[in-house]
């Protein structure tokens, strides 16, 4: 969800501070509704990983449902928070401070990544972080991906509101060129998340198989 991408890592690491100092969440409390539908092809007690998690809804709900997760974010202001929600919630989450940038890619070890709205990286951080997305999953893993299509520059809804920020099918085909695609749609729907995410919004829902 968050901006991690050199230069101005500090100060990208300082504006989700700013932004996640506010009272309440600011992308709410609930989970991602993709993720929660999507979540039925997730075998019992995967090993998932949250990227860019922010303050915790999405790693804290699938914790919550059995699943043994790892989450990061760039900004310590979300992980206290994540932190706090996961304890509020009674349910055991590893969580780390770290950018997309800095991550440990490390080979075949989950059974899922969880990449939520993750659009804050420009193309040449982009191909990277889906490199790394991709080389830690295991055979057979899952990449759940929803994210924002250009038509969202007009809805001005939530997303980072810069072109090559934006994901289309085709984009994430090439980026994922050994992906099986068990869903890959371009789509309008309404968002409710938190204050950050409200109203219209064009979306892509995307779910790759690592064979």
């Amino acid at each position: 969800m968050h901006t991690a991408s050199p230069p101005g890592f500090d100060d990208a690491q300082q504006r989700w501070n700013e932004r996640f100092s506010q009272p309440g969440y600011l992308f709410g409390r609930e989970p991602n509704a993709f993720l929660v539908q999507q979540s039925a092809r997730l075998a019992p007690r995967s090993r998932v990983l949250c990227v860019a998690d922010g303050e915790g809804r999405n790693s804290t709900w699938l914790a919550a449902r059995g699943h043994e997760v790892t989450a990061f974010d760039l900004s310590p202001v979300a992980v206290q928070k994540a932190q706090a929600l996961a304890a509020e919630q009674g349910v055991p989450v590893e969580y780390l401070i770290a950018g997309a940038d800095t991550w440990t890619w490390t080979e075949a070890k989950y059974d899922a990544v969880a990449a939520i709205f993750i659009q804050f990286a420009a193309p040449a951080l982009r191909t990277a972080l889906f490199a790394g997305m991709w080389q830690t999953l295991k055979s057979g893993g899952l990449l759940l991906i929803q994210g924002y299509t250009p038509k969202q520059l007009q809805y001005r809804t939530g997303g980072p509101g810069q072109l090559d920020h934006l994901y289309t099918a085709d984009l994430l085909r090439e980026l994922l060129p050994e992906a099986q695609w068990l869903e890959l749609r371009e789509h309008d729907a309404v968002l409710g998340e938190g204050s950050a995410h409200r109203g219209p919004s064009a979306l892509i829902d995307a779910v790759a198989r690592k064979p």
